[in-house]
């Protein structure tokens, strides 16, 4: 029995749709039905009922699902404790670089047990799926995560700015007062972008945002860069090294922050997950 075909299966189960499954898989939807039917096949049950409006599990299907989380799991368990040389680290992150990753990465490489670290820029909630499934070794996330599936630990705190239009009358100031700001210009992304870091950001807020979520974080801060009394929120790592023409970045006063956290398979042993957490703390 191949590792492969139950990740597959897996995969398949979660999405209830080989096309999607096929997409997430990045392979062709053939090349998981055939899968799937030669792990029937070697098994000897029906793990899928299926139609051509739906996709389930049977019951077999759902003792198998979880015996198949529980194998990845290990499987990924045994590569984390090999420990061989420059091991590969798969680390799931955000599309940008920041002084805190740039420095993990060189801890990572000069530590007892090397890894190269292997960046892979993921969605957060296909990062902490492909944690779960032992696609990654690792991921990064901020703000809360509410998972019983994986292994969650804060690592990190960071503070949170001011994004304003260029505009804004409080773009000139050292510092702004979260309640100075106007709740009508708050614009805020789309919470399935990014759930943890949207809960955490509405945790601060005085007041619930007026205004309907703007999907992404580029969209939220082209929408800010052109209404003058436009502003939102986002970590100040993240904004590092930034420059913007049509936005600026003040730090708050009272100071906000939001924690930065380190999230890992349930199977990773836990001297794995101090030297992790080590590697990103400040």
């Amino acid at each position: 029995m191949e590792l492969r075909a139950l990740h597959y299966f897996v995969t398949v189960a979660e999405e209830l749709h080989f096309g999607r499954a096929a997409e997430r898989l990045r392979i062709v939807q053939p090349a998981v039905s055939q899968q799937i039917v030669r792990l029937e096949r070697e098994l000897g049950v029906r793990l899928l009922e299926r139609s051509s409006r739906r996709v389930r599990l049977t019951p077999a299907g759902e003792r198998v699902l979880a015996a198949a989380r529980e194998a990845l799991a290990a499987a990924a368990r045994v590569r984390v404790v090999a420990g061989e040389p420059a091991a590969v680290l798969r680390i799931g992150v955000a599309s940008c670089a920041n002084q805190r990753l740039d420095r993990a990465v060189g801890r990572l490489r000069d530590s007892e047990r090397p890894a190269e670290p292997e960046l892979v820029d993921l969605p957060v909630t296909a990062r902490l799926d492909a944690v779960r499934d032992g696609e990654l070794d690792l991921a990064l996330v901020r703000g809360a995560v509410a998972s019983t599936a994986v292994t969650v630990v804060r690592a990190w705190t960071e503070p949170l700015h001011a994004v304003l239009a260029r505009e804004h009358p409080a773009a000139g100031k050292p510092a702004v007062g979260l309640r100075d700001l106007d709740p009508h210009g708050l614009r805020l992304p789309a919470r399935e972008s990014d759930p943890p870091m949207h809960d955490a950001i509405l945790a601060v807020l005085p007041v619930a945002p007026l205004r309907p979520p703007a999907g992404d974080m580029l969209n939220v801060l082209f929408e800010v860069g052109r209404d003058p009394g436009g502003w939102t929120l986002m970590p100040a790592e993240q904004l590092a090294g930034s420059r913007s023409e049509r936005v600026h970045h003040v730090p708050f006063d009272p100071p906000i922050t939001v924690d930065g956290h380190v999230v890992t398979s349930l199977a990773t042993p836990e001297p794995c997950v101090a030297s992790y957490v080590a590697a990103f703390a400040d």
